[in-house]
């Protein structure tokens, strides 16, 4: 399973929009407190666009309280990581994985990617920038670790109008 892990996440607009693609893409949000915004399901809303009960999440009060309650492959990213995400083998969907996006401000403490300084990975940049918006870091490697599982259990065509929809008279 993917689990989409943000720690202590601060733009309410980020955290609704990785919503929308947790739902979409079958994944576990996991949600580190404290939050820079009021967490309520009416502020959350419009940026999930009304999927929020599509959503499988779970909070926690801080790092410590998650990690007791969770086990599997821990992957953190950070613009200091050293790797690629791309280096990562996501191909196994048997494996719990949790990919890690810190706070827009500051991202994952330095005394959390210390401890698991083999796991820190980056998303290549241009030196124009520092970092991406947090809502495209999460969707760029959720979709490259579904991409490494073909997609697993994902709508391959339009349930709505049809394969056949560009093609119809």
């Amino acid at each position: 399973m993917i689990n989409i892990v943000l720690y202590e996440p601060e733009i309410p607009e980020n955290t609704g929009n990785i919503m929308r693609t947790c739902a979409g893409t079958n994944s576990h949000l996991h949600l580190i407190e404290p939050f820079g915004f009021i967490f309520d399901e009416k502020k959350i809303k419009r940026s999930a666009a009304n999927y929020i009960d599509k959503v499988n999440y779970t909070t926690y009060l801080d790092y410590d309280d998650f990690l007791e309650k969770n086990s599997g492959d821990l992957y953190f990213f950070s613009r200091y990581g050293t790797k690629t995400y791309s280096d990562i083998d996501f191909s196994d969907p048997n494996k719990n994985i949790y990919l890690i996006f810190g706070k827009e401000s500051t991202g994952i403490p330095k005394s959390i990617l210390k401890n698991n300084i083999d796991n820190c990975y980056r998303i290549p940049t241009s030196i124009n920038i520092r970092a991406l918006n947090l809502a495209n870091c999460v969707a760029i490697v959720t979709y490259e670790a579904l991409r490494q599982q073909n997609f697993n259990n994902l709508l391959t065509k339009d349930p709505f109008k049809g394969e056949n929809y560009l093609i119809k008279e």
